[in-house]
């Protein structure tokens, strides 16, 4: 990615990544963490129900359809969802360490138009971490997996504990997370983003 900061450049001694033994296997489907999720779920009717699947080591692939409700100009993508759906894709990363992280940075890098209708093809990887520094990087794709580049993002994720969505989020939302009577979709609510 041309013009990274610093914050996004791993230290010298951060480590490889390491695939947690219980990660969903590769070309497993993810599945969103949170019905209500903008980027994954599908209880957003105009979310970008992002389906990521386990890829090999610590990467995933996702993609998802550019729809009329996600146009900035006329007819084509706005950055703005573009980003989130580079975010949502590095945040499944976090399914494959099996830990909690949030959004520390994401530096964003347009390199052509999303026109609507595409299917953007989305790759993302773990590249280092540093204590609960999570270092990683991801491209999205048009016209296929191995199509040009029309995004690409570098990120800084942050391994946090579920006190954080706790203390943080609208009470009524994490009393009715809390409160799901399915123990997989009650923790699961909490495990991934910000």
């Amino acid at each position: 990615m041309s013009g990274t900061s610093a914050a996004l450049t791993p230290p010298a001694d951060a480590i490889a990544p390491v695939r947690h033994p219980d990660a969903p296997a590769p070309g497993e489907l993810i599945g969103a963490h949170y019905e209500h999720c903008f980027g994954c779920g599908e209880g957003q009717a105009h979310g970008l129900h992002l389906a990521a699947r386990a890829g090999e080591g610590v990467a995933v692939t996702a993609e998802f359809t550019v729809r009329e409700a996600h146009q900035g100009a006329p007819g084509l993508a706005h950055g703005g969802v573009l980003a989130t759906a580079l975010d949502e894709t590095l945040g499944s990363l976090n399914w494959l360490l099996r830990v909690i992280a949030v959004t520390g940075r994401l530096e964003t890098d347009f390199v052509r138009p999303v026109p609507l209708g595409t299917v953007l093809h989305l790759e993302a990887e773990v590249t280092a971490v540093d204590g609960r520094k999570i270092y990683s990087t991801a491209t999205g794709r048009i016209g296929g997996p191995e199509g040009p580049v029309a995004v690409r993002a570098d990120a800084l994720f942050i391994e946090v504990k579920v006190e954080h969505f706790i203390d943080n989020g609208r009470p009524e939302e994490i009393q009715a997370a809390m409160n799901n009577p399915d123990q997989v979709r009650r923790a699961r609510a909490f495990e991934v983003n910000p």
